[in-house]
């Protein structure tokens, strides 16, 4: 039977904080939690790119899925990363998160590098497994990152016939256009069409008919009134919100990546560093101004939150 919870709204990616030196500053993770929970998020997504997961050993992975979900106790589901080539892996990885509290689970088809291409046939198996290992729902991450294909009518085979697996998180070229050809074609059996790549595109995948958005944790809660106005059908006032943020998201996305939640964190006394894990380079100098001087701009929460 499919999942009787319909998860929607705006599920940020929680980054993973450093000490200066590189070790994870578990405290800080506490305050990353806390913080996104007061921006008025409907959940959290730990684990994920934007949380320097392929920069993480397996015991950190454990270390950070057991705290987060504990620390959030519930206030808000928290979907748990569990992207790994390895079937068997994934599947671990997986019911760990489920057996810990996770509402949700996110996977990117398995993918390592350009020359390993698996057919759709062995996708399907991989995310069939996992669901049936986990228990609970499932949302595919469609990402350049994987170099993985994922048609829209092959995602609509999947969600028909795995009733676990039936949010997509799509974020492709054209995004609003496959999101309007997933929903168009899946009905029903497509209950979370998100918008992803730090809501860059959010106004046209709004349109397309997405339910549900995944942002950086830079600024959640000015994003939070795009959606609002959306769904109240006042697509004069969401336009207006999203054009005040638009240029501090732009930057966030073509300048600075997963540094940039860090850095405005880090401003704002929620975490004590924004560190990086080589072989990623911190921002340049002037980068970091002028993030810094978007960001004050429009005044997130998160560059206040722990002053």
């Amino acid at each position: 039977m499919a999942n009787k919870q319909r998860y929607s709204g705006l599920y940020p990616v929680a980054p993973t904080p450093f000490t200066s030196t590189g070790e994870i500053d578990f405290d800080g993770q506490r305050r990353v939690l806390d913080c996104m929970i007061d921006q008025g998020v409907d959940g959290i997504c730990i684990l994920a790119n934007y949380s320097e997961q392929f920069l993480l050993s397996d015991e950190e992975r454990r270390q950070l899925t057991e705290l987060s979900l504990v620390h959030v106790a519930g206030r808000v589901p928290v979907m748990v990363t569990c992207s790994h080539f390895s079937t068997q892996v994934a599947v671990s990885r997986a019911r760990h998160a489920a057996e810990h509290g996770a509402k949700l689970l996110m996977l990117m088809p398995p993918y390592h590098g350009a020359g390993i291409k698996l057919d759709e046939a062995s996708i399907y198996e991989h995310f069939a497994r996992v669901a049936d290992g986990a228990g609970i729902p499932i949302m595919i991450q469609d990402a350049p990152l994987s170099g993985v294909t994922l048609p829209a009518d092959f995602m609509v085979r999947i969600a028909r016939q795995l009733p676990l697996v039936r949010y997509f998180k799509i974020e492709v070229a054209g995004t609003a256009a496959k999101l309007r050809k997933l929903i168009e074609l899946g009905g029903e059996a497509i209950e979370g069409p998100f918008d992803g790549e730090e809501a860059i595109t959010l106004m046209a995948d709004l349109d397309a008919g997405a339910t549900g958005v995944m942002s950086s944790a830079m600024l959640p809660d000015l994003i939070c009134p795009v959606i609002e106005h959306n769904q109240a059908g006042d697509r004069k006032q969401a336009a207006k919100a999203y054009d005040q943020i638009l240029p501090l998201i732009n930057y966030e996305n073509r300048q600075c990546g997963l540094r940039a939640a860090k850095t405005v964190m880090m401003k704002g006394g929620v975490i004590k560093s924004d560190h990086v894990r080589h072989p990623l380079e911190p921002l340049h100098p002037a980068t970091r101004t002028g993030l810094l001087e978007l960001a004050k701009s429009v005044n997130p929460l998160a560059l206040s939150w722990g002053i």
